[in-house]
């Protein structure tokens, strides 16, 4: 009678712990995978750094995004402002300044939920909030002041770097100069080799 007990108890035991493990692995691992942000790999003559998006934040801003990186849009183009202290900005300009033609410009998403810290990735624009197309940039510093609500409407966060930012701040060390008009060019040109968003795959 106790050996039938006792082998009664070793089989619920066993399979307590398979149910546990199925209501706890296989759920959370389905759940992590379908709530899993999105990043992109930027190579850079400069070194190479990721990005990680949050389009659960700024859902209009990353789909924008990603399609520039999966048109190969950012292949080629350079970084063309860099200040020290404050951000790199790129996206826009081949390495002769030639603009490139863009898609429609998009809402501003700016929000308090992603603040303009040291680290993080926003789109630039101009005076107008919705203006922002491809050019965006990534700040070196905390720039409280460029937040929603703090100057104006802001400038939408829309993701951070999470490898690489030694290589984000080299970039934002080189000597720049004025150049056809623009201030706060490299002079050597700091070019985007290849911009690809990370999958299983790659």
């Amino acid at each position: 009678m106790t050996n039938t007990v006792k082998h009664i108890s070793i089989v619920m035991s066993v399979l307590f712990a398979f149910v546990a493990t199925l209501l706890t692995t296989s759920p959370a691992m389905a759940q992590s995978e379908e709530t899993a942000l999105p990043e992109v790999r930027f190579v850079t003559t400069e070194g190479a750094f990721v990005l990680q998006l949050r389009p659960d934040v700024a859902p209009k801003t990353v789909e924008n995004f990603l399609a520039y990186v999966n048109n190969g849009f950012y292949d080629g183009t350079i970084f063309h402002r860099v200040i020290p202290g404050f951000m790199v900005q790129g996206g826009g300009f081949d390495e002769n300044l030639g603009r490139k033609q863009t898609r429609a410009p998009i809402v501003n998403e700016a929000t308090s939920t992603l603040p303009n810290l040291r680290g993080t990735i926003a789109m630039a624009r101009t005076n107008a909030p919705d203006s922002a197309t491809s050019q965006f940039f990534v700040n070196v510093a905390n720039n409280d002041f460029l937040n929603a609500g703090v100057r104006g409407p802001g400038y939408a966060v829309f993701g951070k770097v999470t490898e690489g930012m030694g290589v984000i701040d080299r970039i934002a060390g080189v000597q720049t100069g004025y150049q056809r008009g623009m201030a706060d060019v490299p002079v050597s040109p700091v070019i985007i080799e290849s911009a690809e968003e990370i999958t299983k795959d790659n």
